[in-house]
């Protein structure tokens, strides 16, 4: 017997849901059951073909023990090696390789020190950065999270360089990036599992959360949808990520990756929808028997995306040719409207060339001679990086 395993934490009814659709299927020699982990010994296999994570991000233990699981032949689902080294930043950096559209972004430099770090560990760091050369790339109006973040933690918008100052102040150990605003006159969030099964879902971010997926929009246009289908498989097949979500905000008929980071997407029926719902568990139970039914014991049975295998092979990024995948599109329907939803603005965001003289506002430490000799703290000014500081521990959400 072949057991398909979920690994979960507060979430309550996406897990139950894809146990019971697995079983209900009623496969040959395959079941489902929620993971159960009572002891995890170096290089011992857990009694699962297959596991869903949708946790270890944020429980450390369970991460490592899905890389154990992994080498001994479970197929986890998402990668959990690739996982631990993916983030939004190169995320970005990938999509503008592989010819994506995204909004212009930046990454910075924690405004406190990090834990066990002093002035001579940033020596490299120039002081100030360029300011200029920053804010004149970004423009203004713009947005500022975190590069690893996830669920609208710690996200700024900003109007100008002041603005961003003050608020860049209160960020504390984050690494932070500063994002171009990309004014939307429509916004899809898109499931993909297997890097060929994709969800399109038209969706307003601007809504209460619950009311995301109840736009009150006419539906898309069909050729704006391919073009955004062909992205969101494009993304994933080079991430390798099995179960993700894409999210696009469209400026004068472009599609931009905006988010696109996301192995442990919301699946909730209360904020997706019955609708979504049922697809996803639909497609993930299926997906998760095909992935058990190809699973052998004592092989790597995860799903490495093309940036890995081109880089192992030593092959062109630029021009791999992505495996041509039929792929099964479905796109949600629209049918409820917000009668009071606004009209979205659809001008350009305008560059500002930001004032900003080059003052000891920067995140970076002090690169002279006699600072780094005498390891003496820098005077607190309006927007100074802090030397070392305990900073107040990040704010784990509950999962």
């Amino acid at each position: 017997m072949k057991k398909i395993g979920i690994l979960f934490g507060q979430e309550n009814s996406f897990p139950q849901a894809f146990v019971d659709r697995v079983n209900q299927k009623a496969e040959k020699g395959i079941s489902a059951e929620f993971v159960r982990l009572d002891k995890v010994m170096q290089a011992e296999p857990l009694d699962y073909a297959v596991i869903i994570d949708r946790i270890s991000q944020d429980v450390p233990y369970y991460r490592a023990a899905l890389k154990n699981a992994a080498i001994c032949g479970t197929a986890v689902i998402n990668n959990p090696f690739w996982w631990s080294a993916d983030e939004k930043f190169f995320n970005n950096a990938l999509a503008v390789k592989i010819g994506v559209p995204v909004p212009k972004t930046v990454i910075l430099p924690s405004k406190e020190l990090p834990d066990d770090t002093t002035n001579l560990s940033f020596r490299n760091l120039a002081y100030p950065l360029d300011w200029d050369g920053i804010f004149n790339y970004v423009g203004f109006p713009a947005y500022m999270k975190p590069f690893d973040g996830g669920g609208w933690r710690e996200v700024y918008k900003l109007d100008d360089s002041k603005d961003f100052f003050e608020k860049y102040n209160k960020t504390k150990q984050y690494v932070m990036m500063l994002q171009e605003e990309i004014v939307f006159d429509d916004y899809f969030r898109c499931y993909c599992i297997g890097g060929k099964h994709v969800r399109i879902m038209q969706y307003e971010p601007r809504n209460p959360h619950h009311l995301r997926y109840e736009h009150g929009k006419a539906p898309a246009a069909k050729k704006l949808l391919d073009t955004v289908k062909d992205y969101v498989i494009k993304l994933n097949q080079y991430l390798g990520y099995d179960f993700n979500t894409v999210e696009f905000a469209v400026r004068d008929g472009i599609p931009y990756a905006i988010d696109f980071c996301n192995p442990a997407p919301d699946a909730d029926v209360n904020s997706v929808g019955q609708e979504n719902f049922d697809w996803v568990v639909e497609t993930a139970a299926d997906y998760a028997i095909e992935r058990a039914k190809k699973q052998k014991d004592g092989l790597d049975n995860l799903t490495w995306g093309e940036y890995v295998k081109t880089s192992v092979a030593k092959t062109s990024l630029v021009t791999a040719a992505t495996k041509v995948v039929k792929a099964d599109v479905s796109v949600a329907a629209v049918d409820h409207t917000i009668e009071d939803e606004g009209k979205t603005k659809t001008a350009k965001t305008k560059v500002v060339k930001a004032p900003v003289a080059k003052e000891k506002t920067a995140p970076a430490v002090k690169e002279k001679t006699e600072a780094i000799i005498k390891e003496k703290p820098a005077a607190k000014q309006k927007a100074a990086p802090a030397v070392k500081e305990k900073a107040a521990p990040k704010k784990s959400v509950k999962k």
